[in-house]
């Protein structure tokens, strides 16, 4: 379970960075592209913080 949360958090946090880097160069669709990578980012962050609490069993 831990493996699987961390891959899905990674990805998130890879694709959240790759689209508000590419954000600038998508005529049109700036903001919704800036505010999903926000928002996958925010995602890959809650995903540890939550999900998999602190590690030590509890």
């Amino acid at each position: 379970m831990n493996v699987v949360a961390f891959f899905i958090a990674m990805g998130l946090f890879v694709i959240g960075m790759w689209l508000m880097g590419t954000a600038p160069e998508l005529t049109g669709i700036q903001a919704i592209a800036f505010f999903a990578g926000i928002m996958c980012v925010t995602l890959a962050v809650a995903i540890p913080a939550t999900i998999l609490g602190r590690g030590d069993g509890v």
